[in-house]
């Protein structure tokens, strides 16, 4: 049966986190295994999962504004600074407060 509605939490993701959640399912959860599969060692794996973990997190939590969401995925996946995106969402509520 396939999937009609993809969840928000999903749709948000790259498509590397979604072949790490496969390679991690294929491997009934075992870091270990999937560590091996990526030649990188078990932190690096554990990181890589509380990443992806923080990613969906933030999905949920931000469902109703997906800025805001964008720029946290960025700051976990390290792509902007963590202070860079608090200025971003700081100056995006403040001018969303203003417009009301």
């Amino acid at each position: 049966m396939p999937i009609q509605n993809i969840p928000d939490w999903m749709s948000g993701l790259e498509e590397e986190d979604l072949v790490f959640i496969r390679r991690f399912l294929l491997a009934s959860g075992s870091l270990k295994e999937v560590a091996g599969q990526y030649a990188v060692s078990y932190p690096t794996v554990r990181l890589r999962l509380d990443r992806l973990i923080q990613k969906i997190k933030i999905s949920e939590e931000t469902a109703g504004e997906p800025y805001i969401a964008l720029i946290r995925r960025l700051a976990v996946g390290e792509k902007i600074e963590v202070d860079a995106a608090r200025q971003l969402i700081a100056e995006y509520r403040r001018l969303r407060k203003e417009e009301s």
